[in-house]
């Protein structure tokens, strides 16, 4: 990798704009089977719906063989061929609304070079992105891509980090082939990791259909949101730790840490900790 050259991307800005439509979030709440009232017009949208919105509208001759968009255009013409979404922190400032006409605006602001546990390359891409509406900032969001290359055979495996052992709530969760299929439709996420099952295990070596780490970190939020439905979220920061696939359910849990704050986190059904997130309260 040229570091020096994609690190030219730095500072590219892109903006997009949409408006806020009831009909996403309760696409999504049905998907998930979730008892959700149907929102009008001046409702706060639930929180992460935001990233419903503002599909990135790609003609398909412009698409690379994993799905995405080409690179080389807001984002850097990375060579690796592995894209995952590392983790993010966001910050609720102001509830975006049905109705609402939002703008974002999305920044790249650093580009770094690193090296994985079993000493293959890595690169993080660091987003900002800032949502407005008419009253002024309502959600900033900073958050990772990683790219890494494809495993080789005879490649060490991942060093596993292991749950916490106790926890005040855990949620029994099923991801099938259909959800999956239906976030990715409602985020115009294009990436075959998550819906195509013969790219995810022979181009790519996953073992099944990849869960969306947005969609675990949606889950997290629903799971923190139904056991403490008073507080309100000031921010959150997540980072995916281990991959979910669709082949076998999973627990979100989450453990009051003080009055202010509380860990939140999803876990294989062995134990493993799959995504790692830090709630804290306004």
């Amino acid at each position: 990798m040229d570091i020096d050259y994609l690190r030219k991307w730095i500072g590219r800005t892109e903006r997009a704009f949409d408006e806020i439509g009831p009909t996403p979030p309760a696409v999504l709440a049905a998907a998930l089977d979730r008892q959700e009232p149907r929102l009008t017009d001046g409702d706060a949208l639930p929180l992460l719906r935001h990233w419903l919105y503002f599909p990135a509208v790609t003609r398909r001759s412009e698409l690379d063989p994993d799905g995405h968009p080409r690179r080389g255009g807001f984002l850097p013409p990375v060579p690796l061929q592995r894209r995952l979404f590392a983790g993010a922190k966001l910050k609720f400032n102001l509830p975006i609304r049905i109705g609402d006409n939002v703008e974002r605006t999305s920044r790249v602001m650093d580009i770094a070079a690193k090296t994985g546990r079993s000493g293959d390359p890595l690169l993080f891409v660091r987003l900002q992105r800032e949502y407005r509406n008419q009253s002024g900032m309502t959600v900033v969001e900073d958050h990772d891509i990683v790219y890494r290359d494809r495993p080789v055979p005879g490649e060490p495996a991942a060093i596993v980090r292991m749950a916490p052992d106790e926890h005040d709530w855990a949620d029994e969760m099923k991801v099938d082939p259909v959800l999956l299929f239906q976030y990715s439709a409602l985020t115009f996420n294009q990436h075959r990791i998550h819906y195509d099952r013969t790219y995810a295990t022979t181009e790519e070596g996953y073992p099944g259909l990849m869960v969306h780490a947005p969609l675990v970190a949606t889950l997290l939020v629903d799971s923190l949101r139904d056991h403490l439905p008073a507080r309100r979220l000031h921010t959150l920061e997540f980072r995916a730790v281990g991959p979910l696939f669709d082949n076998e359910p999973f627990l979100v849990c989450g453990q009051r840490r003080s009055v202010g704050e509380a860990r939140l986190w999803a876990q294989k059904m062995d134990g493993s900790l799959a995504m790692d997130a830090l709630a804290v309260f306004g």
